[in-house]
């Protein structure tokens, strides 16, 4: 079995591949949620997809992930890479480095997130890195759903590649059947 079919089936045995009518972070639609947070609730599991994401990258100084949903892979893909691992947060709707946290000019920074779809999270982080002058090492992800292709500024890697039907909210089949939508993500 090929290391994303058995991620599939893992998202299936923890509940966290979902299926409904869902409002995503980024404002779109969807008949599938990726709730990763359901796998990384496992310490072992998470450890795991750490260091097979960080098996993909190399020459890295900082790992970097948006909060929420970055937090735990972030901080375990750091572990398996033994550097140092920090966070953004939202501040008046853009991500900010908060807590005390620091990117040192020049710092090789990798971009970790759980689930992409739009990118623009990702994004928003490496715009983080670039204001603080680092030079982005690689993004990776857990999942990608994404349709499209997602042009990050360096090279992207996830560990389950899912393309999944996302829409606009206007044009939304699940609304026009009057189906409820679920915002389940972190984000209200």
């Amino acid at each position: 079995m090929e290391y994303a079919d058995r991620l599939m089936q893992l998202f299936r045995e923890k509940g966290a591949y979902l299926e409904g009518h869902f409002l995503l972070s980024s404002g779109l639609h969807s008949p599938n949620y990726m709730q990763c947070a359901k796998i990384l609730m496992y310490p072992a599991i998470a450890q795991e997809l750490g260091e097979t994401l960080a098996n993909h990258f190399s020459d890295v100084d900082l790992v970097l992930s948006p909060a929420l949903g970055g937090v735990i892979i972030g901080h375990e893909v750091a572990r398996a890479l033994n550097v140092p691992f920090i966070f953004v947060e939202r501040q008046d709707k853009q991500f900010e480095l908060r807590r005390g946290f620091q990117i040192e000019r020049g710092q090789r920074v990798l971009v970790v997130e759980d689930v992409v779809t739009t990118g623009l999270s990702t994004r928003e982080t490496v715009a983080v890195a670039d204001r603080n002058d680092a030079k982005v090492a690689g993004v990776g992800a857990v999942v990608d759903r994404s349709l499209s292709p997602l042009n990050f500024p360096a090279s992207f890697h996830a560990l389950l590649k899912l393309p999944l039907a996302t829409y606009q909210p206007e044009s939304c089949p699940l609304c026009a059947e009057g189906i409820p939508v679920i915002k389940p993500g972190s984000r209200k």
